[in-house]
């Protein structure tokens, strides 16, 4: 698949077939992680790849909105330094990472959602990370069960154009 592709491409998948993820693929999301582009090359992130099937139905509990990790193949949990300046860079940091890694999923067939994390002392609890890590975000990963990626809906154009070329 090439990077237009994915991108088009790729949705949020909630429901997983079981169908485990090879290593190399989750070698190449999570260096698709670690290559993203990062404020000062900073590269905040560090990732936790949960399989453990009973580890990720706990996992699922950490956010409201996080039930798809239970079924997932694996999930990427993307943490991040309590420490950070007041431009929120972190948060941006992450975020790159987070997308580049769904966009990384896309292209090798596998299915990606991402949601937050409420209750970061779960989180800590479970995963064993260190104090000085507080921003956290879950990127479950799996085959789709119900039907293949599919294009979101069409674009409906909000975006405004201000230019100063005649030619626009």
């Amino acid at each position: 698949m090439q990077t237009w592709e994915a991108i088009t491409s790729r949705r949020n998948v909630r429901s997983f077939d079981g169908r485990p993820i090879p290593p190399a693929d989750l070698d190449r999301i999570l260096e698709t992680g670690r290559r993203s582009p990062s404020s000062q090359n900073w590269q905040p992130w560090d990732f936790i790849v949960v399989t453990d099937r009973d580890q990720l139905r706990e996992l699922a509990g950490v956010w409201r909105g996080a039930g798809h990790v239970a079924g997932s193949a694996a999930t990427i949990v993307v943490i991040g330094p309590a420490a950070d300046n007041e431009f929120g860079r972190a948060q941006l940091d992450l975020g790159q990472a987070t997308m580049a890694m769904m966009l990384a999923a896309a292209d090798l067939g596998i299915g990606s959602c991402h949601a937050g994390v409420a209750d970061l002392g779960l989180a800590r609890e479970l995963l064993g990370f260190p104090e000085d890590r507080d921003w956290a975000f879950l990127i479950s990963l799996g085959y789709p069960a119900d039907r293949p990626l599919v294009s979101p809906c069409p674009w409906s154009g909000n975006v405004a154009w201000h230019v100063t070329d005649p030619r626009r």
